[in-house]
């Protein structure tokens, strides 16, 4: 059975929390855990999401089923 993924708008949502805890002086590990993903996944979200709005975040996600 395959797991369904989270939308762009919650990985932007996610992306953005860990940012705010990180500019309140939280640490960035315990701000992971905090939305309860791991490292990696972060990390890897960080890289296709970062720096994207809601709707860039979703053309993108459209154009990536549009090629399979």
């Amino acid at each position: 059975m395959p797991r369904k993924g989270h939308s762009p708008e919650k990985i932007l949502n996610k992306l953005r929390q860990v940012e705010v805890a990180v500019a309140k002086g939280s640490s960035v590990a315990h701000a992971i855990r905090d939305i309860n993903v791991s490292e990696n996944t972060y990390y890897r979200w960080r890289q296709e999401y970062g720096g994207l709005t809601v709707e860039q975040a979703k053309r993108l996600k459209e154009l990536e089923k549009e090629n399979l």
